[in-house]
């Protein structure tokens, strides 16, 4: 069995920063694209940003510029850094990755549980 669990969430003051990791574990052979995703009260899922294996990225438009997220393999671990942090980035933050857990297995994807981010003074 795969697991993600997502780590770093927490209350922050507007303006201030976070730094969410997500570690997989379990059976993997390879771990493909990582994202992390998010969900307010009352909002749809969001894709917030990911990463593939190669290393390429893509964010949403609203967090372009103050969010980077990044991959440590050797870990199987994928990182989110959040800067100047807005109310608006409140939300449930779920990391996802796409993971073979076994040469002769074939892809799947997996959910973290989420960590809560709250942004407010």
């Amino acid at each position: 069995q795969v697991q993600l669990v997502e780590s770093g969430g927490g209350l922050v003051q507007p303006g201030g920063s976070l730094r969410l990791s997500c570690a997989a574990s379990g059976s993997i052979f390879r771990i493909y694209t990582m994202g992390w995703y998010r969900q307010a009260p009352g909002k749809q899922r969001e894709l917030v940003a990911a990463i593939t294996r190669g290393g390429s990225t893509n964010y949403a438009d609203s967090v372009k510029g103050r969010f980077t997220i990044s991959r440590d393999d050797a870990k199987n671990t994928v990182y989110l850094q959040m800067n100047s942090l807005k109310p608006e980035d409140t939300a449930v933050y779920y990391c996802n990755a796409d993971i073979r857990s076994g040469y002769y297995s074939q892809q799947s994807n997996y959910w973290g549980q989420g960590t809560q981010v709250t942004v407010s003074s």
